[in-house]
């Protein structure tokens, strides 16, 4: 079962996930559980050549033969929250002192919020989960065989021409706090300081 899928069930959200915490950028899982998340850059298919395409599939193929360890690939969409961009601006304007700056600023603003009235401004996020199960009681050994195999699809994913960063702690909390409470996680996004807090009541 993906570690991100929701359950219909009317439990908490805590029991929902099923984590024990996060510790130097591994997802700590019950039952001797691990995983790392890669976050990925995107390419442009289709604005490739047939023979880069054919050589593209080809490369992915290879790269997915590979492997020696399943892997699930996460694509989060998300609305863009263009209020607070467009506030931004708006403060930029007031402090702007040349009358010609300041009348692009109010031109620019005016379009973006005509756009989104119309469109949902969406992005798009790209992961690469890698597992890991291990009965060894030592986390370094745990991580530093984690790391290892992270390392290999990195590799393999750059042959692709896709670039690949590990997430921090921090960060694999945030892609499970917009998951599960997107409308908060836009006004009260997680801070490096509640990452003490979080693990304490995880473990």
């Amino acid at each position: 079962m993906s570690i991100f899928k929701k359950s219909n069930s009317k439990i908490s959200s805590r029991k929902q996930i099923q984590i024990k915490g996060v510790k130097d950028g591994v997802l700590l899982l019950p039952n001797n559980r691990y995983r790392s998340v890669l976050e990925l850059s995107s390419i442009n298919f289709e604005l490739k050549s047939e023979a880069e395409q054919d050589a593209l599939i080809e490369t992915y193929q290879s790269f997915l033969n590979s492997l020696s360890t399943p892997l699930q690939i996460l694509v989060r969409v998300r609305e863009l929250d263009m209020d607070k961009y467009i506030e931004d601006f708006r403060a930029k304007r007031k402090t702007e002192k040349k009358s010609i700056f300041k009348e692009e600023i109010t031109n620019y603003t005016d379009f973006v919020a005509k756009l989104i009235t119309k469109n949902k401004i969406l992005s798009r996020h790209f992961y690469v989960v890698i597992p890991l199960e291990s009965k060894d009681k030592n986390f370094d050994v745990v991580k530093e065989q984690l790391d290892l195999t992270t390392d290999i699809v990195a590799k393999g994913l750059a042959r692709l021409g896709i670039h690949s960063k590990q997430l921090s702690s921090i960060e694999i909390l945030e892609l499970f706090y917009s998951f599960y409470s997107p409308e908060l996680a836009k006004t009260q996004p997680l801070k490096a300081q509640t990452l003490k807090l979080l693990m304490e009541s995880y473990i």
